[in-house]
């Protein structure tokens, strides 16, 4: 939403309706319009955009407009995989009793070609700038653009497969990629992982080399998108984890370092945040051992800035004493979760065995529980999602039609 929002502001000019004559291709906006706009900018942008004019500084520092953006920004909006199905929904941040989800939309993803009238069942969702790349059920792939409701069915170069990792990214040049990783032998232990590349023009995959030497635990499987690479944490042969990169523009992978001291520390998973698209690490001090032992910590680091050879400067975010999480919860290799940087807290699915909540927000001081409507329903993935209009180039439509589901 970030980059959508300063995308728009660059484009418009701020004029009261007696002025705007500066050109037809000004816009004039209303005033609740631009406070829409602008609450929804992170505070470090806000405090840049006072500087563009007085009348946007006044703006700024006006009472009421500072009680809305606090509204607006201690909700989270993001989407939930629940029983197969996408839903758009608002997470409050901040209220302790009674808290619910808010199901603002629910998405419907069907296979346009099929006679069938039925919904696709979703089985994992990878994010890129507002579009989805989403695995079901019956193992097909399909990107799709939840907002605009276009899609577009990939076809395989050989049958895809339940485990299968996906990522989809974008070059240099804005070119839309996808990377799959395929594993062959053992499910926990593969002898071998196969890479290949989807390019949206050509509408064909290519092979881009194999590795014998590390391969991707089922319990590490995440795969997350951050400005052009794709990143997923990696177990060497003698079961050492660490975390791998792809570059979407060179075709390379690169190992990228992890915060320092890292025997001191267990890694659970990644995830990115919502605006700055920041990779974030979550950890827990060791010995990991029973979740209430006094003193452990669950810690989110966030990388400030990452080289093109891998060199990684982290800062340790967030820590959660366990003292401090007051109901039980379960934390586990490979597990989702989200990271708000302006409300200091992070998001995770519940019932997970220990937690019989819908989601957990946690922060240094702070512990609250969410609900759903529905108490059977279970979370089975939350993903940050900034909508966007970008079109999916299509293919043949003599390939897609081969592929529509019988």
């Amino acid at each position: 939403m970030e980059c959508h929002c300063h995308s728009i502001l660059s484009k418009l000019i701020f004029v009261e309706p007696k002025y705007s004559t500066l050109s037809s291709s000004t816009i004039y906006l209303p005033e609740e319009l631009k406070v829409e706009i602008l609450s929804r900018v992170s505070a470090t942008s806000l405090a840049r955009s006072q500087c563009v004019s007085k009348g946007w500084n006044a703006l700024i520092n006006d009472e009421k407009f500072t009680k809305k953006r606090f509204l607006l920004r201690s909700h989270a909006t993001v989407i939930m995989l629940i029983e197969n199905r996408v839903y758009l929904v608002n997470v409050n941040l901040h209220e302790t009793h009674n808290n619910m989800v808010k199901v603002k939309y629910q998405y419907s993803l069907k296979d346009q070609l099929s006679k069938s009238s039925e919904e696709v069942d979703i089985r994992n969702i990878f994010h890129c700038d507002g579009l989805l790349l989403c695995t079901t059920k019956d193992n097909r792939l399909v990107v799709w653009n939840p907002l605009s409701r276009e899609t577009r069915w990939i076809q395989p170069r050989r049958t895809y497969k339940r485990f299968d990792y996906f990522a989809i990214g974008k070059s240099s040049c804005n070119k839309y990629k996808i990377l799959r990783m395929d594993q062959t032998g053992n499910v926990h232990n593969p002898s071998l992982l196969e890479f290949e590349i989807y390019d949206f023009t050509s509408d064909s995959w290519k092979a881009v080399g194999e590795i014998g030497d590390w391969f991707i635990l089922r319990r590490n499987g995440r795969v997350m998108y951050v400005n052009g690479n794709a990143y997923w944490l990696a177990t060497t042969r003698g079961y050492v984890d660490f975390l791998q990169s792809f570059d979407f523009s060179t075709e390379r992978f690169t190992r990228v370092s992890l915060p320092v001291d890292r025997h001191s520390y267990h890694i659970f998973s990644l995830s990115v945040t919502r605006e700055e698209q920041k990779l974030c690490l979550l950890t827990q001090d060791e010995p990991v051992g029973i979740p209430t032992a006094k003193g452990s910590s669950i810690n989110v680091w966030m990388a400030t800035k990452i080289e093109s050879n891998g060199a990684t400067s982290w800062i340790k975010f967030l820590s959660v004493n366990f003292a401090n999480i007051h109901k039980p919860f379960c934390f586990h290799n490979g597990m989702n979760f989200l990271v708000d940087p302006e409300n200091k807290v992070f998001v995770c699915p519940g019932k997970n065995g220990f937690s019989k909540t819908f989601l957990n927000i946690l922060g240094e001081n702070k512990s609250i529980q969410v609900e759903h409507q529905d108490a059977e329903s279970v979370c089975s993935l939350l993903v940050n999602y900034v909508p966007t209009l970008v079109q999916i180039q299509q293919g043949s439509l003599k390939k897609v039609k081969k592929y529509r589901r019988k």
